[in-house]
């Protein structure tokens, strides 16, 4: 008996000469669906908005394929938006963003690729995008003047928890 269990552990071991990589959800899912439904924007209530940008406050005052967020910390204003295109792509997604000049980075979102898009022209601003199979999904997050919490760190919060809403 002890033999074969030293045996059966010496079988199934194996050494690895790289590193761990993190898995990336294939295009080849099921439809998932991030539209606006039950009172909820990409799957997260407004009391789940309010409570992850630590706001006083919210407003939603446009809801559909792309709904919309005022929301105030203090006297400090923030803007929010989520969209979720079913035919949408990453890539375009991407061309977009760089066409209007924004910094890009590449990043992993609940194992989907994603990119977050920083941009300071109309204040503290950044998008998180990610691939949802079929479509795109992406929270935009902007403070109005200046502000002590990052942007893109928020809106990758924002998307993570949307993505892992559907899991």
């Amino acid at each position: 008996m002890v033999v074969s269990t030293v045996m059966t552990v010496i079988g199934c071991s194996c050494t690895v000469d790289r590193s761990a990589q993190r898995v990336v959800e294939s295009r080849n899912t099921p439809a998932r669906g991030y539209g606006y439904a039950d009172d909820r924007c990409g799957l997260l209530h407004d009391s789940t908005v309010q409570d992850i940008v630590g706001a006083d406050g919210l407003v939603r005052p446009y809801s559909g394929a792309v709904c919309q967020y005022v929301l105030t910390r203090g006297s400090m204003v923030i803007d929010l938006t989520f969209s979720w295109f079913e035919t949408g792509s990453l890539d375009r997604e991407r061309e977009l963003a760089e066409s209007n000049k924004a910094q890009i980075t590449d990043v992993v979102i609940e194992r989907r690729h994603a990119f977050l898009a920083r941009r300071s022209v109309t204040g503290n601003a950044c998008a998180a995008t990610a691939d949802t199979a079929p479509g795109v999904a992406s929270w935009w997050v902007q403070f109005r003047g200046d502000a002590p919490t990052d942007p893109c760190h928020l809106a990758q919060t924002l998307l993570s928890r949307t993505l892992a809403s559907d899991m």
